[in-house]
């Protein structure tokens, strides 16, 4: 038995109740056998009709090969027969040059369709010329879509067809001079009727009816120009210039040969030292013919105003606009023509390039000419097609260089040119040389010269090789100025000079020196000055951000900011902040101001900061020196009050040392003369400086080498009295009191007396009034009232009131001061010295005669 069969019983009868079933199972069964039969005998049918249609689909494709056999040895036979050729690769390249015939005559086909188009539309255009020139100029139109079309076609063919498009151009340019001339004869004709371009012109509105008409016939055959224009203008990155309108190139032939008659000839109004008379000319004409272009021209032209060709510039549809367009080409070609004759001539180029900026100026400002797609663009005008297209600018900056320089030079070299101008400055400002205040005229002047100009790469260049290269010879000049004095003040240029033996020509002490410092430091404020209002102006405003604006916008990349000029150039001549790519923060991020004159102001400042500290040395020397007389004097310890002279209220004056009068009158002199010349600000910082000086003097060389005498230390306070009345007289109340405020504290010590006698010590030190002297906000000086019942000072209670202090003499400062170091400055705090420390106070009253016994 099969193994299947045996495991489908076993699993069917497993059990004696299942043999209960076997009916059930044999019909299931037959059942199944019988639809396995019947699958078998439906899979036996598909399967003959398989086979049958594959044998129909084996035969009609053995027929079809039989078939595309029998074709193809009949091509093969006939192809013999006809071309001769037993290869087929032979017969395709006979089959191509066939085919390539074929082309060529389709294209012939097409060339002639096309050109007999034009002749049709060009013979019917000129036949309706004079009967019906409006529909002449839809010809001409579609003329000229046709050879655009053709020249638009051509790159994409590779210049397939150069002939069909030129002969197409001829007919077209041929047809156009032709109905110009016919639309222009009639123009004329109308104009000569209206008296053009008489001042009492025709303006009969029969004629100007004629007229308008005439005007706008040969507007529309300039219309596929403008369109043209248009198309070449949005595919460009520059502007283009506007085309002169047709009529009004007909219209401005008078006034042409006017202007040829009087600038052209030998007439004395052709003048190359005035080109002047020609531009005010061009302005005279516009004056004249504006009023007419505007009430007549202006709505002829805004009925072309929707045209796109006539919208793409304002040339076309403003009527003074496109009037003065249609001079400038006399005036282009007149100032193209004098050029190469003054090109040699520095003075006379000049002169023509600042005439020419003047009459775009004109242009400009006067009758808004504004050439261009939109009015916010700028008319570049006529000077910058002379200077950059027909490349005269560098000849004309080269020009201008060297009268720039010469000026310069002749500036220098004037007899007067190193005097102090007390004249000219305003007042209570600092002096500057008449030099000083020539340089700047002319760089103003410069500045007036190339302020017009469109081009900022020009303006730049302007601003570099001719105003800071001045600013900087400038500089070089007055450095070698004051280096000439450090020179010739040292002790070995004072013995080579001759000075050391007595000659007076080189002798730079006193006022004569200061004179020669203060020329140096009045010039290179004046300038630092000009510069810095200078930054502030709207025009170096403008260029230092259009500046920063393209060192942004090139960052990191190796192009030039302007025309052959890099970064690190123009950084080095106007500003550092131009070397962080013009970010306005410096290289740690903070924010950083920047102008155009940075760098040389920055010189200037240095040199104004130098020549200020050597004023300050000089006067110091000075003062040294003339005091060696006074630190000689050793009777102060012997020295008694004398009476020379009775005060208005009753009181005495003592008289000063003798030994001081010639310092007091050096002093006063020197104070004098830098009061008429210096400004408040930088005066009083060299009076201080002066006070520090004689302070440390006076105490190193007089009060620490000598003692003192009750009497003695009067005459030296008489002494240093007297010093700051000088200095005061010239300076201001308070000044020499401020700035000496440690001697006077020093003085009202050693004033104290010595029998007991009250001493106020704020008659020596002076008010607190004067603390302020200088300008400065300082901290409140005054003493604190104590009170409570006098008493003796121990170490545990130190306070005391105003009364007692006043009291004080020197025994009692002396037993204070001497005492501890807390005692000391709480005795210094009472009598108001702030400036003295408890050695300074000790070493004070020890020069006191009465403490050295």
């Amino acid at each position: 038995m099969d193994s299947r069969v045996e495991d489908y019983l076993n699993d069917k009868f497993q059990v004696e109740a299942d043999l209960d079933s076997l009916d059930v199972l044999l019909d299931t069964a037959k059942r199944q056998q019988a639809l396995l039969k019947q699958q078998l005998d439906q899979a036996n049918l598909d399967l003959q009709e398989t086979s049958d249609v594959s044998a129909q689909h084996d035969l009609s494709l053995r027929e079809d090969i039989s078939t595309f056999d029998n074709r193809k040895t009949d091509i093969d036979q006939r192809l013999k027969l006809i071309i001769g050729a037993d290869d087929i690769d032979d017969a395709v390249d006979l089959f191509m040059g066939s085919w390539e015939k074929l082309q060529t005559l389709d294209r012939a086909t097409a060339y002639i369709n096309i050109l007999q188009e034009v002749d049709r539309l060009s013979t019917s255009a000129r036949s309706t010329l004079r009967t019906n020139p409006r529909d002449s100029t839809a010809k001409y139109s579609t003329l000229r879509s046709i050879l655009e079309g053709l020249k638009i076609a051509q790159p994409a063919a590779e210049g397939a067809a150069p002939h069909l498009v030129d002969q197409v151009e001829q007919e077209t340019r041929d047809l156009d001079e032709q109905m110009r001339n016919v639309f222009g004869e009639a123009l004329q004709k109308t104009l000569d009727s209206m008296s053009w371009p008489k001042k009492d012109t025709n303006v009969d509105p029969s004629v100007l009816g004629q007229w308008a008409e005439q005007m706008g016939l040969l507007l529309s055959l300039q219309e596929p120009d403008f369109t043209l224009s248009h198309h070449k203008g949005t595919q460009s990155a520059t502007s283009q210039d506007p085309i002169v309108l047709l009529p009004l190139q007909i219209m401005v032939h008078p006034l042409e040969l006017r202007f040829r008659y009087h600038f052209n000839g030998d007439k004395p109004t052709n003048r190359l030292d005035k080109p002047e008379y020609f531009l005010s000319h061009i302005n005279d004409l516009i004056e004249a013919y504006n009023d007419f272009m505007l009430e007549h021209l202006q709505t002829i032209l805004d009925k072309y105003a929707t045209n796109p060709g006539f919208q793409s510039n304002l040339a076309y549809t403003d009527a003074t606009t496109a009037f003065i367009t249609s001079l400038l080409p006399m005036v282009r070609q007149k100032c193209l023509s004098l050029l190469p004759q003054i090109a040699d001539d520095t003075q006379l180029l000049s002169h023509f390039v600042h005439e020419l900026m003047e009459f775009d100026a004109t242009l400009r400002d006067a009758w808004s000419y504004t050439p261009t797609t939109t009015p916010s663009e700028t008319w570049r005008g006529l000077t910058w097609e002379v200077l950059v297209t027909h490349g005269y600018f560098n000849i004309w900056l080269e020009a201008e260089k060297s009268f720039a320089l010469d000026r310069y030079h002749a500036i220098t070299s004037t007899a007067d040119s190193g005097e102090i101008d007390f004249d000219t400055p305003l007042p209570g400002t600092t002096k500057p040389t008449k030099g000083a205040i020539r340089v700047n005229d002319l760089l103003e002047t410069i500045t007036d010269r190339y302020r017009p100009l469109s081009s900022f790469s020009q303006r730049l260049r302007f601003l570099i090789d001719i105003q800071l290269e001045i600013f900087d010879r400038y500089h070089i000049r007055l450095h070698e100025s004051l280096e000439a004095y450090i020179s010739l003040t040292s002790t070995l240029g004072r013995t080579m000079s001759g000075s050391a033996s007595g000659d007076s020509s080189t002798d730079l002490s006193g006022i004569r020196g200061l004179e020669r410092l203060c020329r140096v430091f009045g010039s290179a404020e004046y300038l630092e000055r000009k510069m810095l209002d200078w930054s502030d102006d709207v025009f170096f405003l403008g260029m230092w951000e259009e500046l920063q604006s393209r060192t942004k916008s090139n960052a990191g990349t190796n192009r030039s900011v302007a025309r052959d000029m890099s970064v690190a150039h123009i950084a080095s001549k106007t500003s550092s902040v131009m070397a962080n790519g013009g970010s306005g923060q410096d290289t740690n991020g903070d924010a950083e101001d920047g102008a155009l004159f940075d760098e040389t102001a920055s010189a200037y400042r240095r040199l104004r900061t130098r020549s200020e500290g050597i004023i300050i040395e000089s006067m110091e020397a000075a003062i040294r020196t003339a005091l060696k007389g006074y630190s000689k004097i050793s009777t102060w310890a012997t020295l008694t009050v004398t009476t020379v002279a009775t005060g208005e209220a009753g009181g005495q004056a003592m008289s000063i040392s003798p030994e001081l009068n010639g310092p007091l009158q050096a002093l006063d002199a020197q104070l004098g003369f830098l009061a008429s010349v210096l400004s408040r600000t930088p005066l009083r910082r060299v009076t201080r400086q002066i006070c520090l000086s004689l302070q440390a003097y006076i105490w190193d060389y007089v009060m620490m080498r000598n003692t003192f005498s009750v009497g003695g230390a009067a005459i030296l306070h008489t002494d240093i009295l007297a010093v700051c009345n000088t200095i005061n007289q010239h300076v201001g109340a308070g000044i020499a009191e401020s700035g000496m405020k440690r001697l006077r504290e020093a003085l009202a010590l050693l004033c104290l007396s010595a029998d007991g006698a009250s001493t106020d010590t704020t008659e020596i030190t002076g008010s607190a009034e004067a603390e302020d002297a200088w300008g400065f906000t300082e901290e409140d000086t005054g003493l604190e009232q104590p009170t409570g019942p006098r008493r003796e000072l121990s170490d545990s209670d130190h306070s005391m009131d105003s009364a007692e202090v006043s009291k004080w003499g020197l025994w009692d400062v002396e037993k204070r001061v001497f005492k501890s170091n807390d005692s000391a400055r709480e005795a210094l705090r009472h009598l108001g010295l702030e400036t003295l420390n408890e050695q300074d106070a000790r070493g004070i009253l020890g020069r006191r005669v009465e403490l050295q016994t």
